[in-house]
């Protein structure tokens, strides 16, 4: 039976949802389960959770919690990491109060923009450790990353390390079902077709039955009252043609059009929560309590498989059944109008052989050039990670849409050095 490897194990929800699905599937629930965290509390949490889950599903997995890294990481078969570098707590709060001061607003700074910038800064090194940690004990792992920023951290894996990395996010399988849904259309019988990068990835096409769904999903896009919270993937649509995956709070940041802080009024129209992910972070600290009896303290606990695609894929790779996923892999040919060096999103077939991606051929060009805008922002920040250059952190950051649309060059200099003095030792040291 496998080993099985969960790195960031205090992520409790997440450790459910992953682990949990893992000790309802034949072929994995007979897993020996290796979790690791730096919290150790939180890490016990999630352990007695998942004993519960485990006991109650029949008792067929073996659960250790580990307090090493590399004891955690030994003879492993899959890594999955689900970390986050710094916390809520001084990290998060400083990717967005800094950039306050500037006028600069955010709403959940996780992928790019000047917060997903830092948050990678940050993380890199961390995950570099993991990297040479995994090439030494266990180098015929594959490693699943869950963390953010997505394409940047997957695509440093894939690009600096002889680690076997896909990057996995839960945007892709329910983009199409809360379209519809949305829209007071049935999912019954259909089909689609997501490609792109990471949380700006594209439903290039949706049928049921063979009859393209695209024509009635505009019509009733249109016609939908203007007070919902999906209004800026609507407003995409409309003018470039296509639905992305990533919800309209996310897309917000990622894009120079909507976050104008001196048009409060454009920021009410398109309904865009700022300041959201710090929001998030309060209630779930302030919820927590509630939860862990739900889910710590509940003897009787049980799961139902979940949406993600973690244990598929590790048991794909296990019986050899096939299995598709939406995966972030580098793009090798499979996008050929977006850089050869990018991380793409893209439909992936996964068996015993691992993760096969598959070609998607070009994007739509106005697609293209909106996915590039972005990817010049992750390129741009593996270049500071590697070089270790100052330069580059500015480079990515006058690149990115949002930032360059709200502030001066000499500003996102400046905004810059103050993120980095106030992350302090977090960061590596920039020359």
């Amino acid at each position: 039976m496998p080993k099985i490897a969960f790195l960031g194990a205090g992520s409790t929800v997440f450790a459910k949802n992953i682990l949990g699905d893992c000790l309802l599937i034949e072929s994995l629930r007979d897993s020996e389960f290796a979790l690791f965290d730096i919290d150790p509390k939180r890490l016990q949490e999630s352990h007695t959770m998942l004993e519960t889950i485990n006991r109650n599903a029949g008792g067929h997995g073996r659960i250790a919690s580990y307090h090493d890294r590399r004891e955690a990481l030994q003879g492993a078969d899959y890594v999955i990491n689900a970390i986050q570098v710094g916390g809520y707590e001084p990290s998060t709060v400083i990717d967005f109060e800094v950039p306050k001061k500037y006028g600069l607003r955010q709403t959940i700074a996780d992928t790019i923009g000047i917060g997903g910038i830092f948050r990678a800064l940050r993380t890199l090194p961390v995950m570099d450790d993991f990297a040479r940690d995994m090439e030494e004990l266990c180098p015929g792992a594959w490693f699943l990353n869950y963390t953010n920023p997505m394409s940047i951290l997957t695509g440093y894996m894939l690009r600096y390390t002889g680690v076997k990395t896909v990057g996995l996010c839960h945007s892709v399988q329910v983009c199409a079902p809360h379209l519809l849904e949305g829209l007071g259309m049935s999912t019954e019988g259909i089909q689609w077709t997501i490609a792109g990068i990471n949380h700006m990835a594209w439903l290039l096409s949706i049928t049921r039955y063979g009859q393209d769904l695209y024509p009635e999903i505009k019509r009733r896009a249109l016609e939908r009252p203007a007070d919902h919270h999906d209004l800026v993937r609507y407003e995409l649509m409309k003018q470039f043609g296509y639905y992305v995956t990533e919800s309209s709070e996310h897309l917000a940041e990622y894009l120079p059009y909507f976050i104008k802080t001196r048009n409060p009024e454009l920021i009410e129209r398109f309904n865009i929560p700022l300041d959201e992910y710090p929001r998030r972070c309060v209630n779930q600290i302030a919820q927590w309590e509630q939860m862990r009896k739900e889910l710590v303290e509940n003897k009787d606990l049980v799961h139902n498989i979940s949406h993600e695609y973690g244990a598929r894929i590790m048991e794909a790779m296990e019986t050899n059944i096939p299995y598709k996923i939406g995966g972030n892999v580098l793009n090798t040919g499979l996008i050929p109008n977006l850089p050869q060096e990018a991380c793409v999103e893209v439909p992936c077939l996964v068996d015993a052989s691992g993760v096969q991606p598959c070609y998607v051929g070009d994007l739509p060009p106005q697609l293209a050039a909106l996915n590039r805008t972005n990817i010049n922002v992750h390129l741009l920040t593996i270049e500071a990670f590697v070089t270790k250059k100052k330069e580059h952190i500015y480079h990515a950051a006058f690149l990115d849409p949002h930032t360059s649309a709200e502030l001066t060059i000499d500003e996102i200099r400046n905004l810059c050095d103050d993120l980095i003095e106030a992350h302090g030792e977090i960061l590596p040291r920039f020359a």
